[in-house]
C-alpha cells in the first residue's frame, strides 16, 4: 500500500508541475489614446529633415515613415498633409556615436549610438496639450569590433521605434 501513495503523490507532483509549466500569463503594453474622437478627426506629420551633423540618407524616410504608421495603426485618425486637428512636425538633430565602455586594454569595446529628434506639437482643438522644441532621444550600444556599416540599419529600427513611442505617449497617450 505505501508504494501506492508514492506513486500516486509522484503522479500528483508531475500534474502539477506540467499544469503550472504549461500556464503562461504574457502582458505587454500597448500605447493606449486618449484622443476625443468628436473633437479630433485629422492629423497632420510634417516630414522630419535630417539636420544632425551626421547624416545617413535612409534615416528621415524610415522615421518619417515609422511614425505615420504609428498614428495610423494606433489611432482612428485620418493623416492629412496639412493643418490637421493634431499636427506634429520638426526635426533630426543628432546622429551621433561615442565610445561607451573601455576594456581591460585601455581600448573602446562599446559604442553607443545615440539618435536625437526635436518635435513641435499643436493641437488645434485644445492648445493647453501643445509643446514646442521638446527633444526625443534614443541609443543603442553595439560591439567596438563591428563597423557601423554593419550594425547601423538594425540599431536604426530600434532607435526609430523607440522615439515614434515616445512621441505617441507624449502627444495622445493616456499614461
Amino acid at each position: 500500500m505505501d508504494w501506492i501513495k508514492k506513486i500516486a503523490l509522484i503522479t500528483a507532483l508531475v500534474g502539477l508541475v506540467l499544469v503550472v509549466y504549461s500556464c503562461r500569463i504574457s502582458l505587454g503594453l500597448a500605447p493606449i489614446s486618449s484622443i476625443d474622437y468628436s473633437k479630433v478627426k485629422t492629423v497632420s506629420i510634417g516630414e522630419f529633415q535630417n539636420r544632425a551633423e551626421y547624416v545617413y540618407a535612409p534615416l528621415a524616410t524610415e522615421f518619417n515613415q515609422k511614425l505615420k504608421d504609428m498614428f495610423i495603426q494606433q489611432t482612428r485618425l485620418r493623416l492629412v498633409n496639412s493643418g490637421g486637428d493634431l499636427e506634429i512636425s520638426g526635426e533630426i538633430t543628432g546622429y551621433n556615436q561615442y565610445n561607451e565602455s573601455v576594456d581591460a586594454s585601455g581600448y573602446s569595446s562599446k559604442v553607443k549610438l545615440t539618435l536625437t529628434v526635436k518635435v513641435t506639437y499643436v493641437n488645434n482643438t485644445d492648445h493647453k496639450d501643445d509643446f514646442t522644441d521638446q527633444q526625443f532621444s534614443a541609443f543603442q550600444l553595439y560591439d567596438s569590433s563591428q563597423l557601423l556599416t554593419a550594425v547601423q540599419d538594425q540599431l536604426i529600427t530600434l532607435m526609430v521605434k523607440d522615439i515614434t513611442e515616445q512621441i505617441f505617449n507624449a502627444t495622445v497617450a493616456n499614461w
